[in-house]
């Protein structure tokens, strides 16, 4: 979600702040600002809309400043417009916020009787106003800092500079932060991500929950310093000395980032079995049989969810073991029932998903062995879990996940295998192999895919089904619909329609009807039933199913033989290319769908 970047230095401070706001697109906002130092003034620019409204409007008054902060916003409270826009500014301090003040109107309220004005709807500016008027009151920062911290409720990241100094703070609680420097430019840097300062930070800084950082510059030196709330020095933070790369800087010959990432796949998966079968990853797998647990929580949201129903199917095949899979959202408010020899997989891309996270604290809180299934190393998630089982997909930057989740329940499969004691190396890696190839076999024909998207995209509504294992990539494949494409599509298990969704049907609905050789003839006749109803078939199964083609007003077949447990990501990569197709068709911004976010830091 909302992106944040600070710097400090002795270069224009606009430009890096900037070039960050422009890397961190992805995440999803609708507002972008920036606040800056002149004369030892604050100075503000927002705009609603694209960065490019903010470049132009930067471009056409080109101020120049040491000191700055930026943020793309994702509205949670407030209308989307420049008011509201961050960052927020008083005559003292600059700010910028991610995530949300629970108990804002209630601290607002209770300001306001004091004599305190606001200028925006948001709940960020009720932390602006609570660190000036405990400035006013102490004359630190840090104490500043402190108290508001310790008044307000819910997860929150805040960057902040004040006028007459060179200095930025920053404290979060449950979201992304970072910070950065680099020594030799004498630079000093905040972000919500470290992908918005590579290239820039030589030393990045990982701080812990309610640590305040303070990051100072002179013209003859910087510090990167960490405190506890209580005002002592804090060690709870983890440094990264190494460098990073953009390994992920442009679209190729794609015309989007989703495509490109979508045909990304065969390869990733040819490093996956590498990085596991014969690199640093193997160590990892062997550490995993130790591993015998009672019960399996899996914990995911969206996406991540859909990979857990599936991975769900690989363990309690391979391991005879209970497996619960549980959308992090629900799990975290409820009352589990948790063991200390039950395991907690927790699957995140970002490995900052807030739901996710406290999820796993949930669990942790209850000593339950926590691992991850995740993307990004030294995320959140990462630092918080026993295990981390890297997915190594690289950076992914389409909003709707495609090579994530194909990584995630090859992972997942890895993770199974191992835990069962029955990974053998030569084996697993001829299954990848041919799944690497049969989906290139697949973005071979995408002229099919393409031609089947331009008959049924201006259908009413669209219903995937599927049985068994193919359920979850029904889910799935809806859910990719939905995203990017802005149509109504659902995803059911096949038996489940005639409980209800049945009743949907008719001559203007589409229904992708996945049918594989598990449970074929009960899935056909479940398609054969919506067929009678003058719904609008498009099989996906085996290229040699004629049944299924039979009963199919469209089909894409394809090579199921030989994958056994991996087909169901087969399957995915033809959902996938035909929710972009779909949504090509219909004009949408595709790499970054409305309203959404890629890396989901609120509830």
């Amino acid at each position: 979600m909302c992106g944040i970047v600070g710097y400090s230095g002795p270069q224009n401070a606009i430009i890096p702040v900037l070039e960050g706001l422009t890397r961190l697109e992805y995440r999803g906002y609708d507002s972008a600002g920036v606040s800056y130092l002149v004369n030892n003034e604050i100075q503000i620019i927002k705009k609603e809309g694209k960065i490019d409204n903010l470049k132009a409007e930067i471009k056409n008054k080109n101020p120049f400043s040491h000191t700055a902060i930026g943020h793309t916003r994702w509205a949670t409270h407030g209308a989307v417009n420049e008011l509201n826009a961050h960052p927020h500014t008083n005559e003292t301090f600059s700010i910028v916020h991610n995530g949300i003040i629970e108990n804002a109107s209630e601290i607002k309220e209770d300001l306001q009787k004091e004599g305190f004005k606001f200028k925006s709807d948001t709940d960020s500016e009720v932390f602006l106003v609570l660190l000036t008027k405990y400035f006013l009151q102490t004359k630190s920062v840090k104490d500043s800092i402190s108290l508001a911290m310790k008044l307000i409720r819910g997860n929150s990241a805040f960057v902040m500079m004040m006028k007459d100094s060179t200095s930025l703070y920053a404290v979060k609680r449950g979201a992304p932060l970072v910070a950065g420097n680099n020594p030799a430019k004498k630079e000093i840097y905040l972000s919500s991500d470290p992908y918005a300062l590579i290239g820039f930070a030589e030393n990045i800084y990982f701080p812990e929950d309610e640590v305040i950082c303070e990051l100072n510059r002179t013209d003859k030196d910087i510090e990167v310093k960490f405190f506890e709330l209580s005002g002592q020095k804090s060690e709870r933070y983890k440094a990264q000395a190494k460098k990073m790369s953009l390994d992920v800087a442009n679209k190729g010959e794609h015309e989007h980032f989703m495509l490109k990432e979508i045909y990304e796949q065969p390869g990733l998966i040819k490093n996956l079995y590498e990085y596991y079968l014969n690199q640093e990853g193997r160590q990892l797998l062997t550490k995993i049989t130790k591993y015998k647990p009672d019960f399996i929580h899996i914990i995911g949201c969206g996406t991540a969810w859909h990979a857990g129903l599936v991975i769900k199917n690989f363990f309690e095949e391979q391991n005879k073991v209970r497996v619960n899979v549980e959308l992090a959202s629900e799990f975290r408010y409820r009352n589990p029932i948790l063991k200390k020899n039950d395991i907690g997989i927790f699957i995140s891309q970002s490995g900052e998903t807030a739901d996710t996270l406290a999820s796993c604290d949930l669990c942790i809180e209850e000593k339950v062995t926590a691992l991850s299934i995740v993307n990004v190393e030294g995320s959140t998630l990462y630092r918080n879990c026993a295990e981390n089982f890297l997915i190594k997909a690289g950076l992914e930057i389409g909003v709707a996940s495609t090579k994530a989740f194909t990584m995630q329940v090859l992972t997942g499969y890895l993770m199974s295998l191992s835990m069962a004691g029955k990974l053998e190396a030569k084996k697993v890696q001829k299954e990848f192999d041919l799944l690497a190839d049969n989906i290139k076999q697949v973005l071979s024909r995408t002229t099919e895919i393409k031609a089947i998207a331009d008959a049924v995209y201006n259908k009413k509504g669209f219903i995937f089904t599927g049985r068994g294992i193919y359920f979850p990539i029904a889910l799935e494949g809806a859910l990719k619909l939905k995203e990017i494409a802005y149509v109504h599509a659902e995803g059911y298990a096949a038996g489940e329609l005639k409980h209800g969704p049945i009743a949907l049907i008719d001559q203007h609905m589409v229904n992708i009807s996945i049918v594989g050789p598990e449970l074929h003839e009960k899935a056909l006749s479940n398609t054969e039933e919506v067929k009678s109803r003058r719904g609008l078939i498009i099989g996906i199964g085996d290229e040699k199913d004629k049944k299924l083609k039979g009963v199919s007003d469209y089909y894409f077949g394809m090579n199921l033989e030989g994958l056994d447990h991996l087909r169901p990501v087969l399957v995915n990569i033809s959902m996938q290319l035909f929710a972009y197709y779909v949504a090509k068709l219909k004009g949408t911004d595709i790499d970054k769908p409305r309203n959404l976010a890629k890396s989901v830091t609120v509830e």
